[in-house]
C-alpha cells in the first residue's frame, strides 16, 4: 500500500484508480446514495485502509477505506475513529477492521 501525507491526497489517488463512489456508514451496511444502494458486509471487500491522525486535535482523526462490492462497484468510505466513531453492528465492525 502507498503512504499518503493527507486524506485528500489519498482520496484523489483512490478516485483516479476507479474508486469513484462515496459510501456512507450505516449501522448494518454501507450506503451508496448516488446509486440508492445498500451494501451489506457479506457483499463487499475492504481493499485498502489508511489512517490519518490530526496534529492538533483528536477530532481530526479519520480512516479511509477503499472498498469493492461483489457487483463491481468501487468506492471510498471516510469515517472518524476513536471516541467519535459511529455505532455499528458487530458484522460491520469485523469487516472494517
Amino acid at each position: 500500500m502507498k503512504n499518503y501525507d493527507t486524506l485528500s491526497e489519498a482520496l484523489n489517488d483512490l478516485q483516479s484508480r476507479g474508486y469513484t463512489y462515496d459510501f456512507n456508514l450505516k449501522p448494518r451496511c454501507l450506503e451508496c446514495p448516488s446509486l440508492k444502494l445498500e451494501i451489506h458486509p457479506e457483499d463487499f471487500i475492504v481493499d485498502e485502509t489508511y489512517r490519518f491522525e490530526g496534529m492538533s486535535s483528536t477530532d481530526d482523526n479519520s480512516i479511509l477505506y477503499g472498498i469493492s462490492s461483489k457487483n463491481g462497484i468501487k468506492g471510498t468510505l471516510v469515517d472518524a475513529y476513536g471516541v467519535y466513531a459511529e455505532h455499528i453492528s458487530d458484522e460491520m465492525r469485523k469487516k472494517l477492521r
